[in-house]
């Protein structure tokens, strides 16, 4: 197979698309008395320390990428919106000098400073131990959520939160993570006393409790499972079809470069809108929702892969 170049890379992420099963803003909802509440929701995942832009050296993705960039789109678009969301779906810490001096300091530092409203665990933020995480956690100015770690018998008890409610307008979201097992994956010594639970179990307990207890008309979940696997190994394509009360779920730990969003039938036959945003900051990812009277057009929602350089 060819690989792309760096053109032909840059060209297939610029541009903002509808995706299947969903579409744009309805033009006779523009023209309707009803009010229409538009969430945006901003998104990244597995920026693994990249605080920098890639150098120019020639590779794939040379000068693309930067924190000072990211924010700086960010800000663009908080002001050209009424009700923005800013997630991530772990993966924080490791891969660059960075992380190795700070040990993930800088990395939280600047999400603070970008007003992040709420981030998951990935794998490799357990790369500096419980102990370091947990600093960082405390130091958060948002919240890091994790629904099925118990981290009952570890430094990080009652750091982290199962899930986090926030009011856009009139539109209560609900937002949770979920995380891949440790198990194999990370060394024990790093994730101490960490108990894994069933993600998919997690995820339904809390999503139901979301909509049904707190009245939710968004579920968000931030995945650290990885899109889809050729095995029985849990996945966010899997985690939509089995399960029930999610509209949205951004992943993460796969580093998955997505055209457009998959978009899955759950178990009753409603659409989830899954998307990740490739790596290292190279993209920050958009989806837009649009309410009438509170409750979620169904096929009113929008996408954009925007390219950070």
């Amino acid at each position: 197979m060819r690989m792309k170049s760096r053109r032909e890379f840059i060209r297939g992420l610029g541009a903002g698309i509808a995706f299947a099963g969903l579409s744009g803003m309805p033009m006779q909802l523009l023209a309707s008395s009803d009010r229409i509440e538009k969430i945006t929701i901003l998104h990244t995942n597995d920026v693994h320390s990249r605080i920098d832009p890639f150098p120019m050296d020639g590779g794939k993705y040379q000068g693309l990428g930067g924190a000072a960039r990211r924010a700086a789109l960010i800000g663009q678009i908080r002001k050209q919106e009424q009700h923005v969301l800013l997630l991530d779906s772990g993966d924080i810490f490791q891969g660059t000098p960075y992380f190795n001096v700070f040990k993930g300091e800088l990395e939280f530092k600047l999400m603070n400073e970008m007003g992040y409203d709420a981030a998951t665990i990935g794998n490799h933020d357990f790369d500096g131990g419980m102990q370091i995480l947990a600093d960082h956690t405390s130091a958060a100015r948002f919240p890091m959520l994790s629904s099925n770690y118990d981290f009952s018998d570890t430094q990080l008890h009652n750091l982290t939160r199962p899930y986090h409610i926030i009011q856009k307008g009139s539109i209560k979201v609900g937002l949770f993570g979920i995380g891949i097992e440790l198990d194999g994956l990370v060394p024990a010594a790093l994730y101490g006393n960490t108990q894994y639970q069933d993600p998919l179990e997690r995820a339904n307990a809390v999503a139901k409790s979301l909509r049904n207890d707190h009245g939710c008309q968004l579920v968000i979940c931030l995945s650290h499972l990885g899109l889809e696997y050729e095995s029985n190994k849990i996945s966010d394509i899997a985690l939509a079809e089995r399960s029930a009360n999610i509209d949205l779920i951004l992943g993460g730990h796969t580093h998955s470069f997505l055209d457009e969003p998959r978009v899955v039938k759950n178990k009753d036959s409603e659409l989830v809108v899954v998307n990740q945003a490739g790596w290292a900051g190279i993209l920050l990812g958009r989806v837009d929702f649009y309410f009438k009277k509170g409750r979620k057009l169904k096929r009113s929602a929008s996408f954009k892969k925007i390219l950070v350089n």
